[in-house]
């Protein structure tokens, strides 16, 4: 392998702001892994029927940067990202109270169950029980930051207590 041909590692980004797309269930592992623990307001998710596009402004915690943050004893940052999922057909939720949107949610992880047609489910299994299922003609999901990353307000990595 030369020189011009090496895999890409996360500390080779740097500063540089992510774009991600996903066409299949090995990809979305990716976004999902770096989605985990991004919080929103529910007045940041939006479906336009006409166009099928669903999508969420999420303050997403950067794992990508944690280990460095850590080696350098800085604080841990997190950075608002655009998740935009596209050919959605119908989308459904649980444990939204609608109306309600000033509710915080969490973003714990995104799965895919594809269907023998080629369409799909996607779930966004949300902290507290809650859940968004988007019914899909096609894995279409991208994943964009927005803007430069700040301290996490929260100066720490979250955690998972079993």
């Amino acid at each position: 392998m030369t020189n011009t041909q090496r895999d890409a590692k996360f500390e080779d980004g740097g500063e540089a702001a992510l774009r991600l797309m996903a066409l299949d269930a090995d990809d979305l592992q990716v976004i999902s892994a770096l989605t985990q623990d991004a919080v929103f307001p529910a007045s940041e998710m939006a479906w336009d029927a006409t166009r099928r596009r669903f999508a969420l402004l999420l303050n997403r915690f950067r794992w990508e940067d944690a280990p460095e943050a850590e080696k350098r004893a800085r604080p841990v940052e997190r950075i608002q990202s655009v998740l935009s999922v596209s050919d959605v057909l119908k989308v459904q939720s649980q444990g939204i109270k609608k109306g309600d949107k000033d509710m915080i949610l969490s973003l714990l992880s995104i799965s895919f169950t594809e269907h023998e047609d080629g369409m799909g489910r996607l779930e966004l299994i949300l902290a507290g029980d809650g859940a968004i299922a988007l019914e899909v003609e096609a894995l279409d999901v991208t994943l964009q930051d927005v803007t430069r990353p700040y301290i996490a307000p929260s100066r720490h990595i979250p955690e998972h207590p079993e």
